[in-house]
């Protein structure tokens, strides 16, 4: 089973096994991480906006339009951020880290 490591806003990091076909921000929620998700990953939110570390940017599949749009509004934006309800847990994704940013820009409460 892959390996997915969190890093939280604190520095403390997180390594958890992670099911193929689930989500991040699915994996997120069952191991107590602090990423919101306030649209249940509906991708109407940046709420569970995370960033890619070590090289694990190129390896996913590109940023729909939508989710860049999502992502336009979400806080501490980088090069290498995505949205957790849009990252699916394969076999290729194998030690992949992930930065919770400090924190998020909740859109849907105006």
């Amino acid at each position: 089973m892959p390996k997915v490591t969190f890093i939280n806003a604190d520095g403390t990091r997180v390594r958890v096994e992670a099911p193929m076909g689930e989500t991040v921000l699915e994996l997120a929620h069952e191991h107590g991480i602090n990423l919101e998700g306030a649209c249940e990953g509906s991708m109407a939110c940046s709420t569970c906006h995370v960033i890619v570390e070590n090289g694990f940017y190129e390896s996913l599949e590109p940023p729909s339009e939508d989710e860049e749009d999502m992502l336009d509004l979400a806080f501490g934006l980088t090069l290498t951020s995505r949205l957790g309800c849009q990252i699916t847990v394969t076999e290729d994704l194998d030690g992949l880290v992930l930065r919770v940013p400090t924190g998020s820009r909740n859109v849907l409460l105006g």
